[in-house]
């Protein structure tokens, strides 16, 4: 099983707590697989949005143009949806509706030629949790640092 790691939310950890993770297919059209697999994918402001509690979307993910489809070519902010089992969508759906949480994209990478997103269940960090977050980082740095001399 061959994974390559396209696109990472660099963020999602600093900015949340993660709760559960799950991976999904992703619906794309031909031009879109395109640019995946060259790498051109950003993941910086994307969020998986649940409509009507049956179908999950990937939001606000951005796959560039493909330079050689010309007039074929796709939006690069467009919805695109997300393929999880209906077990796994009623178990999202009643996370976000119980709990004050959300859905992120944490990666999308491609395993055996078809492009998947790990997408997280995640509850948003107060801002003394992230001053936390970049202290015990400080902290190990200069452990680290000073080890090695």
């Amino acid at each position: 099983m061959s994974i390559k790691v396209v696109a990472t939310n660099r963020k999602a950890k600093f900015d949340y707590h993660i709760l559960d993770t799950y991976e999904a297919g992703i619906s794309l059209k031909g031009s879109e697989i395109k640019s995946i697999r060259a790498g051109q994918m950003s993941l910086s402001e994307a969020y998986v949005s649940i409509k009507d509690g049956r179908e999950a979307w990937l939001v606000s993910a951005h796959i560039a143009p493909y330079d050689q489809a010309s007039q074929f070519n796709h939006d690069p902010r467009r919805p695109r949806k997300l393929l999880l089992h209906r077990r796994e969508i009623n178990h999202l759906w009643d996370e976000v509706r119980r709990k004050s949480v959300t859905i992120i994209p944490l990666r999308v990478y491609l395993k055996n030629g078809l492009a998947k997103v790990e997408i997280a269940v995640a509850k948003g960090k107060k801002l003394h949790d992230k001053r936390k977050a970049i202290a015990e980082r400080d902290a190990q740095r200069e452990i680290e640092r000073n080890f090695r001399f």
